[in-house]
């Protein structure tokens, strides 16, 4: 498997050897390689290298008309099996090896996500570089906190049922492997990371998939370069690999992204072009969600008690997905007796904006756990939560810093001026909240904190804000 499958490692006893085993490739993507990539493009079906060498399938002729379309032809049904077309997921291609988790057992205790790795070499060494094989490592199990009381127990039992799965994880790293592939034909020198809920700790098993594709280890304009970048991405999309994904979209946004679903899997992925500072924020975040026991049940409920009442969506105007869990690890962090420590304070080298892409996937691996004296229960932690976001916190002064771990004036820059919500990302200091940009949205938000305090403290049951059937069948 390509390296950065390892970007699913929880923290673990750090026993292991560092590789670097991506690094990127400094090379810029100048104007004429883009021209170039478009040639690629064109030459697709026709290469499976820039060099434009002839794509044989073991002793048969270069690919011909023959291959185009979902239908075999009678002449393709009498070639050898490797002489056929391989598809998404077919039984015929590398095997990708998995370690296996222990299901969940009474005691509540559950394994992180596993290392994903594979004997794959590729056929055409010049356009992939070989990779050094990956260490399999075994995951430090974490044990769940008991649940002594109604609430808490509802929201490990829905933590449990909802929790993304290694299948689920395994279904999008297979995708993220082929998809690779297949953009490598384009830009060889290119990386595809998933990154988001897939991987830091909090997804469910309805998440999407997010994948970043870094072509270059420094930013790109994201309204030209990373669009043309995406424009050529969603031609190859929709010609060669019509069969395989469906509805691919080009959205142009502030960050461009291609939407589309793998018809295999049936995963959503938004695709998008060299911004890693999401790669960087999925272990930092990564990093919090395996901190303390208490962090991801708390986490998962809230996100699904936010999408039901409709505030989970920055599409749409409301909180995204992100700023929520931050605002879920800033309320951990400023509690009279903190659950959670800024661990960007605590370890600033290993944090740092500027530390190289290839190291960032070790994170994780030399943060210990952090024990805390708060002996809260979860149910408690929940109505703690709305009530301070409800209650206590000032909106219109204040920011949201995890960084800080501490609510911190707004600063006065052109970003932060009007906006009803502000919530700082870690690692480039923009509003990760922005989208909230209409009082009507705002005032629903808080709305929503209040009513569900005062009916989660006087009822003492989740179904109370978040019915809890519905919420398990949605996964």
């Amino acid at each position: 498997m390509f390296p950065n499958s390892i970007l699913g490692r929880p923290p673990f006893t750090p026993n292991h050897q560092q590789h670097n085993f991506f690094a990127l490739s400094p090379t810029l993507y100048s104007h004429q390689q883009l021209i170039d990539a478009q040639f690629n493009f064109q030459n697709a079906d026709l290469s499976r290298a820039v060099s434009l060498q002839h794509l044989t399938y073991g002793n048969v002729s270069p690919i011909s008309p023959l291959f185009r379309g979902r239908k075999r032809l009678s002449d393709e049904k009498n070639l050898p099996l490797d002489g056929k077309r391989q598809r998404f997921h077919s039984p015929h291609q590398e095997p990708t090896i998995l370690n296996h988790l222990v299901p969940l057992s009474g005691d509540r205790r559950y394994s992180m996500p596993p290392l994903f790795h594979t004997n794959y070499v590729p056929d055409i060494v010049r356009c992939v570089p070989p990779f050094r094989e990956i260490p399999i490592l075994e995951p430090r199990e974490i044990t769940l906190p008991e649940a002594k009381d109604k609430l808490s127990q509802q929201i490990l039992e829905l933590f449990e049922a909802c929790q993304q799965q290694v299948s689920d994880l395994k279904k999008k790293e297979l995708c993220r492997a082929q998809l690779q592939r297949e953009i490598q034909l384009l830009f060889p020198q290119s990386r595809l990371f998933l990154v988001g809920s897939s991987l830091n700790g909090f997804g469910t098993r309805s998440s999407d998939g997010d994948l970043c594709l870094v072509v270059k280890d420094e930013p790109v304009n994201q309204k030209t370069e990373a669009r043309h970048i995406l424009t050529l991405v969603h031609k190859h999309f929709c010609t060669r690999l019509s069969g395989y994904i469906e509805r691919p979209q080009l959205i142009r946004a502030k960050v461009p992204i291609v939407k589309f679903r793998d018809k295999v899997s049936c995963v959503e992925f938004d695709l998008n072009v060299n911004n890693i500072v999401g790669i960087r924020n999925t272990f930092l975040l990564r990093t919090y969600a395996y901190l303390e026991n208490r962090v991801r049940p708390l986490v998962l409920v809230i996100k699904k008690w936010a999408s039901h009442h409709d505030i989970n969506d920055a599409s749409r105007g409301t909180l995204s997905s992100y700023s929520l869990v931050l605002m879920v690890l800033h309320y951990l962090q400023t509690l009279p007796e903190p659950i959670l420590p800024s661990i960007q304070k605590i370890y600033p080298e290993s944090f740092s904006p500027a530390i190289q892409l290839h190291l960032v996937h070790q994170v994780p691996c030399n943060v210990p756990p952090y024990l805390s004296k708060n002996e809260s229960n979860l149910g408690d932690l929940l109505l703690g939560f709305l009530k301070y976001y409800a209650t206590e916190f000032d909106w219109n002064s204040q920011m949201i810093s995890v960084r800080e771990a501490k609510a911190i004036p707004r600063p006065d820059g052109i970003e932060w001026r009007n906006k009803y919500i502000c919530v700082e990302e870690p690692f480039d200091g923009t509003n990760t909240a922005r989208a909230v940009h209409e009082k009507q949205k705002f005032d629903m938000i808080k709305d929503q904190f209040l009513k569900s305090w005062h009916r989660l403290r006087n009822k003492k049951d989740l179904n109370s804000i978040l019915p809890l059937r519905a919420a398990v069948l949605k996964r």
